[in-house]
């Protein structure tokens, strides 16, 4: 039997809405009145809740016979130091396991669905049980892993910052954001409500909504429509969006689409005073200040997602 002193598991959870709930407003009662008091059920929080701790449990359970176990809440992953070896499980919906898999390097990663009648769950194909098999397999080495691109944004300073999904640059409150872009030996100056830039796996998130906005318009305007691209989870390149790019004297609108492909970048150079930021897969938290002079590189990442299949 393999050294369970060897092995280290880490069990990524994250708080559920019935223990936000019950942050918010200090007590269950409390929270139990504005909830009821607007017409939904609070039972179902306390259910999903229950089913949740029900499941952290199991895994808990099944983990220790094999592993050393550490736990860490989803909020203090950025300050998280993975070691080279650990085995991480992510128990919670799809935004969990992108965003764990960004602050990981080539260590596996295992997704749990805590609640298959509750979530869909992409990222997820395990659930608490499959650990018994899963688990030693991975320990061993003999185990399956589909392999996620992952975007990299690097500034002029130093920053790194990884995206499994995609990129927002530009202002954080999403008004109008100030900068050069560089792309293929062109450059323009652009006025925008930001840029979007989406990993193959990201094109299903913020990326096809831009889309549709786009064949939404094609349709109004009689045109053909715009045949939607995508890409596999592993494909080497990035896709980048313009958001409402504002033709006037002084800003173009030309580079507003385009692919980063492997071993190019994407150059930005931020025009703006203030509020300025480059932030990924929806976490403002942790971000990069994109303010005036300050440049961005972005690419295609040398680290690369591991999600285990089987």
């Amino acid at each position: 039997m393999t050294d369970r002193g060897m092995n280290k598991v880490v069990l990524i959870k994250r708080r559920t809405r019935y223990e936000e709930l019950k942050r918010r407003y200090n007590t269950v009662e409390q929270a139990r009145f504005y909830i009821e008091h607007l017409g939904a059920d609070f039972s179902d929080y306390e259910r999903e809740d229950k089913v949740y701790n029900s499941v952290l449990e199991q895994v808990r359970s099944y983990v220790r016979p094999f592993a050393r176990l550490q736990e860490i809440d989803r909020e203090y992953i950025p300050n998280m130091i993975f070691g080279e070896k650990d085995i991480v499980i992510a128990v919670g919906q799809d935004g969990l396991v992108a965003n764990v898999m960004k602050y990981l390097d080539g260590q596996p990663l295992i997704g749990v669905n805590p609640d298959p009648e509750r979530w869909d769950g992409v990222l997820l194909p395990f659930e608490a049980g499959d650990l018994q098999n899963i688990l030693p397999r991975v320990i061993a080495g003999s185990f399956s892993v589909k392999d996620v691109t992952m975007g990299k944004v690097e500034s002029k300073d130093g920053q790194v910052l990884y995206a499994v999904n995609d990129f927002f640059v530009g202002v954080e409150n999403h008004s109008s954001a100030r900068y050069h872009i560089s792309y293929r030996n062109q450059v323009e100056n652009q006025s925008s409500s930001g840029i979007i830039i989406s990993t193959g796996f990201g094109m299903t998130g913020w990326h096809k909504s831009i889309m549709a906005q786009f064949n939404g318009m094609a349709k109004a305007f009689n045109l053909r429509s715009i045949p939607e691209v995508i890409y596999d989870w592993s494909s080497k390149s990035l896709t980048f969006q313009v958001r409402e790019p504002y033709p006037s004297r002084f800003t173009q609108a030309g580079l507003v689409y385009g692919q980063i492909n492997e071993k190019e970048n994407l150059l930005l150079t931020s025009d703006m005073s203030e509020k300025g930021v480059v932030f990924s897969d929806g976490i403002l938290e942790d971000s990069i200040e994109f303010n005036a002079g300050m440049q961005l590189k972005v690419g295609v990442a040398d680290r690369v997602g591991r999600l285990v299949t089987r």
